[in-house]
């Protein structure tokens, strides 16, 4: 499968991981924010380093695949120039983060060892 540009909604549950840096923080911090009152959803702590596989700083969003036709089309007219890894939550880490990832913007490259045995 691999890493695709366009997020399809396939399964029951996501996150959206917010990619951001120093210049960024304050509008990737108001972006979440925004995203979670709209949208009643959970978001995750916004944190100023690497996280987990997480190659930048970042915040992360939850949402269903009931939110996923409202949500991605607003994350993705709103993002303004930020990368944002979109995945499902299956279970599989490794295939979450590869085989059922998506992007908005550029890709980065993940630190995905984490989920190698």
């Amino acid at each position: 499968m691999g890493i695709k540009n366009t997020p399809v909604n396939h399964h029951n549950n996501y996150h959206a991981h917010v990619y951001f840096e120093q210049e960024t923080l304050a509008f990737a911090t108001k972006l979440c924010e925004q995203a979670g009152d709209l949208f009643s959803l959970s978001i995750g702590r916004v944190h100023q380093k690497n996280v987990g596989p997480h190659p930048k700083w970042s915040c992360q969003i939850s949402f269903s695949s009931q939110d996923f036709d409202a949500f991605i089309p607003w994350l993705e007219k709103e993002r303004h120039g930020l990368t944002v890894l979109v995945h499902a939550l299956s279970g599989n880490h490794l295939k979450d983060h590869t085989d059922y990832a998506y992007w908005l913007g550029e890709p980065a490259e993940l630190n995905l060892s984490l989920f190698k045995n």
